[in-house]
């Protein structure tokens, strides 16, 4: 896991203060990162344009046409004349140096944007907007110095300076920011980085339910029930992902106690008395009464809610049991807001600020595990933060969450906190999508399913 912050400014002048180390040396470490990474991926002579804005963006971009020019075919286009005293000192060395200028955008090997940093606010002007699009329909390979500018520049990568930032991974700029790296600016990045409680999912993060406990037998594993609803397909994709997972029995909660829905799973119209966990609300529909909800809710067993449960009166009791997993997608979850009463905002100020509140509800339920589905997925739990980055639009198709609900209802009923088991189970969804091998519009939840024993 790496830590993600808010703002790096603060570590900035943490270094300056703890370190020793200046404002210049800073920027210095952060344009030979920028550097070096030029040097690694592209051969000596390639054609590298330099987009620099009038702050201390475009004095990163100054600095690092200075540490290149003699290796690259480096062009300067000052977007505006440098203003501040950093952006003042590195043209001054650049024009020491005669490293050429141009004020049309030429073609390139290499696009280097470093026209405005995380200091700007609102939208580009105009001129920059125009200036924007012709960097956007470039052939050059992208590169956005610490953020691409007003996040409208579309970088194959971002080299972002110092440590990772929130607005990095928000889901209306996963389009634009492309592979993010780290830089380092002079010293190592755990000198640099406070603790935080915003961490950033890796792929090797995710530990898989192996079965390691030889003295063993199908119980010994979980019991996962899950109310089966109106539309029962959703349920029992959910039931066979869990059981994929390693539940060691699933039973789908149903009003007609058959063996119609599926061949491999178990239906009932009773809780089994061995159910170690409970899954509610994917196709629910209005197939259970508030009297049927509040039979199959009448325990303290570890629960995951999804879809249509967000929608009902007793979401609100729900929300004070001690095991509890939540998995809405934006739109449910602006529900979910107006419900508890905690914001009455729009789908699209959701996305533009998905941390805010998805820290806001955590804050007040202390004891549940939200997982706000999107681009990046988010889960939250009391204080901690984790985001999973790692989806990809192959899942934006009808199904992929009851598969999600699925491999956390498994974790749960193997004994996974609530925390873990969305953490685990969101890690190996989205590790799903990643293997498979068809075209991206082509996957379908069965084929995330039967992914699951090759994970």
């Amino acid at each position: 896991m790496q830590n993600i912050f808010d703002e790096v400014g603060s570590l900035d002048k943490r270094c300056i203060c703890e370190f020793g180390l200046t404002e210049e040396l800073l920027m210095e470490h952060a344009a030979q990162g920028m550097a070096n990474y030029i040097k690694d991926n592209f051969s000596q002579r390639s054609s590298v344009t330099i987009v620099c804005g009038s702050g201390n963006n475009g004095a990163d971009g100054l600095a690092l046409a200075r540490l290149l020019h003699h290796y690259f075919d480096v062009t300067l286009l000052l977007a505006k004349p440098p203003k501040s005293e950093m952006a003042k000192l590195q043209h001054k060395r650049t024009q020491s140096l005669n490293i050429k200028e141009s004020e049309i955008l030429l073609e390139s090997d290499v696009l280097v944007d470093a026209l405005v940093g995380t200091g700007f606010k609102g939208k580009l002007n105009p001129t920059l907007t125009i200036l924007m699009d012709e960097m956007n329909n470039s052939c050059a390979f992208k590169i956005a110095c610490d953020i691409p500018s007003a996040f409208a520049f579309n970088a194959d990568v971002t080299l972002t300076m110092g440590a990772l930032k929130k607005s990095l991974f928000l889901d209306g700029v996963k389009d634009f920011v492309g592979e993010i790296q780290v830089l380092d600016l002079g010293v190592h990045r755990e000198l640099y980085e406070k603790v935080s409680n915003t961490k950033l999912l890796d792929m090797q993060d995710l530990k898989l339910p192996y079965r390691t406990k030889k003295d063993s037998h199908k119980g010994s594993f979980g019991h996962l029930s899950i109310a089966s609803g109106e539309m029962s397909g959703a349920s029992v994709m959910s039931a066979l992902s869990a059981s994929r997972f390693g539940c060691g029995l699933v039973t789908l909660i149903t009003h007609e106690n058959s063996n119609s829905l599926h061949h491999s799973l178990m239906s009932a119209s009773e809780l089994p008395l061995n159910t170690t966990a409970l899954a509610c609300g994917m196709g629910l529909g209005n197939a259970f009464s508030e009297d049927d909800l509040e039979k199959f809710f009448d325990n303290a067993l570890p629960l995951i809610l999804d879809a249509d449960i967000f929608s009902t009166p007793i979401i609100l009791t729900l929300l004070k049991r001690d095991s509890l997993v939540l998995t809405p997608h934006p739109k449910e979850f602006v529900s979910l807001l107006q419900l508890t009463n905690l914001a009455d905002i729009s789908i699209q100020e959701l996305q533009n600020d998905r941390f805010t509140y998805a820290e806001l509800f955590s804050k007040k339920y202390k004891n549940v595990t939200l997982l706000l589905k999107g681009a990046n997925v988010i889960i939250a739990q009391n204080d901690k933060i984790f985001v999973n980055p790692h989806g990809t639009s192959a899942l934006a198709k009808g199904g992929s969450g009851d598969v999600l609900s699925g491999l956390i209802g498994s974790l749960l009923a193997q004994g996974y906190s609530s925390l873990n088991a969305a953490i685990h189970a969101s890690l190996a969804h989205t590790t799903l999508a990643k293997n498979y091998k068809g075209a991206d519009f082509s996957l379908t939840p069965d084929d995330l399913i039967q992914g699951i024993g090759n994970l």
